[in-house]
């Protein structure tokens, strides 16, 4: 009964294979490329020769601006004039590897040999009047040349710097842009228009200045060491937000009142997802949260990232719950691999040291959760001070109603509450019975009056019946 299984998606025809991929999304549809040799041949890509990069730069955006019924791949080389060589003998050094998508994705991998690395990117995009009006007047249209929607840009170098500089500003439409392993770049501004919906700026970590003005930014992620300054302008439609501070403070010196200025910009975000030692620094340099003018009221979800879990960071953790009274789920995400970041010394100077000594003044100075109903622990080996943070949030959450955790092995269990004492348990087994009671009454008395309606409705037929 067995026969040979035959692969009849990959002997179809390249065109008909790529027309298939075409249905995926970008990034999903480059993953084919590991499947067999088959799949791997149609991500071949084609070889476009730049004679002067600057020069190029706008027969580039044009290539890349052009609507495609299938996912494009491009190999971009820089050609070297050669007085010896003749032009066709020439071979061009590749400065990247692009790949567009149907959906108006675009994908730019610049190589790792340009050593020129980029120190200051500003990007801007026109203010999107202008778009309004290109679309109001068709005979306008042809000057507009790209509908980009998404851009990830992996490396910058300065001659890639033109480049990007060329695709932000002539997309118009763009939604999404993600800049990744941009090393050497020291100060990030963007001046988008109505849009840009989320930017990540991810693994950078030489980052001093970040600058983004985005009226209907919905989502911004950065990874890199603490900046020196964060401002978000124009950002009042925010609603998530990661700061994944893996790599520390940096060479600047931190600051408490520059930390609390970024905080009180995102004080109406519903996501946050945020390095532990950032707020437990701020807890150690004498900060009070509940003393200061920010609430985070709209906050729904927190993630804690950290490399453990102590009674410091829960006390950090503990003062910083006090702020967030509508949230709803609280994520501790342990990775041993971020490694342990020290605490400087700190001069109280401006505010009193807070971090309390004992587990009693944790609970007493801490506020009641009425909102939150999700707790889940990730990474979690120290069982202390699991327990710990587990019994205080058990306490101050009183509509609580799941409690995970996921040891680094990825093994999860659930977590209940169990009464302190035999009397309190009785109590509940009590109260659990008498609720018991209770439904078991509601139901026989709710069949009664079942059968009382029933016997009104069928008494009076049978009054009138003849016999």
């Amino acid at each position: 009964m067995e026969e040979e299984k035959c692969d009849f998606i990959s002997s179809l025809p390249s065109d008909i294979l790529r027309r298939i991929i075409s249905f995926l999304a970008l990034e999903q549809a480059m993953k084919t490329s590991a499947l067999s040799t088959v799949w791997t041949s149609l991500w071949v890509p084609v070889e476009v020769n730049l004679r002067e990069a600057n020069r190029e730069v706008k027969d580039i955006v044009d290539l890349f601006s052009k609507p495609y019924d299938s996912h494009q791949v491009w190999k971009l080389c820089l050609s070297f004039q050669d007085s010896k060589k003749a032009p066709s003998e020439m071979k061009g050094e590749i400065i990247a590897l692009a790949a567009k998508g149907v959906d108006e994705e675009l994908y730019l991998d610049f190589s790792e040999r340009q050593k020129e690395q980029v120190k200051n990117l500003c990007l801007k995009l026109e203010p999107c009047c202008s778009c309004h009006s290109l679309l109001s007047h068709p005979s306008q249209a042809a000057t507009f040349s790209s509908t980009l929607k998404m851009l990830h840009v992996r490396r910058l170098s300065n001659l890639s710097k033109d480049l990007i500089s060329g695709l932000f500003s002539s997309s118009q439409f763009l939604e999404s842009l993600k800049l990744e392993g941009c090393n050497g770049l020291q100060s990030l501004d963007i001046e988008a228009n109505h849009f840009l919906r989320s930017l990540k700026v991810i693994d950078c970590p030489d980052m001093v200045n970040i600058s983004v003005s985005a009226i209907n930014l919905r989502s911004f992620w950065y990874q890199g060491i603490l900046p020196h300054q964060v401002h978000l302008k124009n950002t009042s439609d925010l609603v998530e937000v990661m700061f994944d501070l893996r790599n520390g403070s940096g060479p600047s010196e931190f600051d408490c009142e520059d930390v609390l200025s970024l905080l009180a910009s995102l004080k109406d975000i519903e996501v946050l997802r945020v390095s532990g030692w950032l707020l437990e620094w701020l807890c150690s340099g004498g900060v009070i949260f509940r003393r200061l003018d920010i609430n985070f009221n709209k906050l729904k979800q927190l993630s804690w990232m950290d490399s453990a879990m102590d009674n410091t960071k829960r006390d950090s953790l503990a003062c910083f719950l006090n702020i967030c009274p509508s949230l709803e789920k609280l994520i501790i995400e342990i990775d041993p691999n971020r490694g342990p970041l020290p605490c400087p010394y700190f001069h109280h100077y401006w505010h009193e040291p807070h971090l309390w000594m004992d587990y009693t003044s944790v609970m007493s100075n801490t506020s009641q959760l009425e909102n939150l109903k999700v707790v889940e622990f990730m990474g979690y080996t120290n069982e202390e001070d699991q327990s710990l943070l587990i019994d205080l949030l058990l306490k101050k959450a009183c509509l609580l109603e799941s409690v995970t955790v996921t040891s680094p092995q990825h093994h999860s269990w659930k977590v209940a509450k169990i009464p302190d004492d035999q009397s309190q348990l009785n109590q509940t087994w009590q109260s659990s019975n008498q609720q018991k009671q209770n439904a078991v009454l509601s139901l026989i008395k709710f069949i009664i009056r079942i059968q009382n309606t029933l016997f009104t409705r069928i008494a009076p037929s049978h009054k009138n019946a003849t016999p």
